[in-house]
């Protein structure tokens, strides 16, 4: 969906570490504006979750969590802060499954993930990370404050996901604004004429794994990336389009 076959990932640098309080808006225009960029048309900006989650105030201090009966239970099963699991039960619906060192739950976003999404990865000591409360709002607030007025450019919040029956993570989209989520190509003709039947296209994960090549999980300090030179003609939808609904769910 590239226009002209070729797409730009610009990694932007110079971002300070991320405070509860801090505008995001600002800071990332100003890295645009030091590295000579404006946002035009089909630009995508795509954001590490952390840095969003940062922002809006989703630190918690462990110590000022207390544990249930039930997460000190769990806690002892899955050999995990008894704090983080109580943490990890009140961000979800159900858990899931747990295992030594492992829980996946369905987050309240209705998310699939280990952890409820909970972090303490690039995060002080003492202190666990949750998911933005509405990450597809907190993009749609980001692509507000940011685009030029007239001009179409999408927010993506990346997260990493393992994924079931394969090894290691990639970036995924659980928020979106301003480009389709997800675009529905059935009903179009294949190379042979045939009209595809299944075929949709998550397109904000498709970003967002492409940016996850440069921002990185580790000490790369580069959680705010611009895609340029996409094309899309599907309308807006927002990342929660591509949590799939239980009556599809085979699994469950």
């Amino acid at each position: 969906m590239a226009v002209g076959g070729e797409v730009r990932l610009v990694a932007l640098e110079g971002l300070p570490l991320i405070r509860p309080g801090d505008d995001l808006g600002t800071l990332i225009a100003a890295a645009l504006a030091r590295a000579g960029l404006a946002l035009q048309d089909g630009d995508v900006l795509v954001l590490a979750q952390k840095i969003v989650s940062k922002a809006e105030g989703r630190l918690v201090r462990l110590a000022d969590v207390t544990p249930s009966a039930e997460a000190q239970r769990l806690a002892q099963e899955v050999r995990k802060d008894a704090r983080l699991v109580e943490l990890i039960l009140s961000e979800s619906r159900r858990i899931v499954r747990a295992r030594p060192h492992v829980l996946i739950v369905e987050h309240r976003l209705g998310l699939i993930m280990a952890n409820a999404g909970i972090d303490q990865s690039n995060v002080e000591d003492g202190f666990a990370l949750l998911l933005p409360e509405n990450p597809d709002a907190s993009a749609e607030k980001l692509r507000a404050r940011l685009a030029p007025e007239g001009a179409r450019v999408g927010v993506v919040i990346n997260d990493s996901f393992g994924r079931p029956w394969r090894r290691g993570t990639t970036g995924v989209a659980i928020g979106a604004a301003g480009l389709p989520a997800l675009v529905d190509r059935r009903g179009e003709a294949d190379l042979y004429g045939r009209p595809l039947q299944v075929t949709m296209i998550a397109f904000a994960d498709e970003i967002a794994a492409s940016a996850s090549l440069l921002m990185g999980p580790a000490a790369e300090a580069r959680p705010v990336v611009l895609l340029r030179g996409l094309g899309w003609s599907a309308a807006d939808s927002p990342a929660a389009e591509l949590i799939r609904p239980e009556n599809e769910d085979l699994f469950r």
